[in-house]
């Protein structure tokens, strides 16, 4: 019978297939980027509680992180 090992135990390396600098016309590297850049570019992963709507909660996100701007994809309602 096969052992399955467990995720944490496995021995994991980065290939890198080629290194290139960063244009800073356009863009930052990951490490360097501006907290303003992770607000306007980013994704939340949100696990929304049952009972307020998608647009609520997209509503009060927009206020709490003082965005101009925000929306959700998909379906957000079990």
């Amino acid at each position: 019978m096969r052992t399955i090992t467990e995720p944490w135990k496995i021995k994991r390396s980065l290939v890198v297939k080629a290194e290139e600098p960063t244009d800073m016309r356009y863009g930052h590297k990951p490490e360097e980027r501006p907290i303003k850049d992770h607000m306007r570019f980013g994704i939340i992963n949100l696990d929304k509680p049952a009972g307020p709507s998608s647009h609520e909660v997209t509503a009060w996100l927009k206020r709490i992180l003082s965005l101009e701007s925000a929306g959700h994809g998909g379906t957000l309602e079990a």
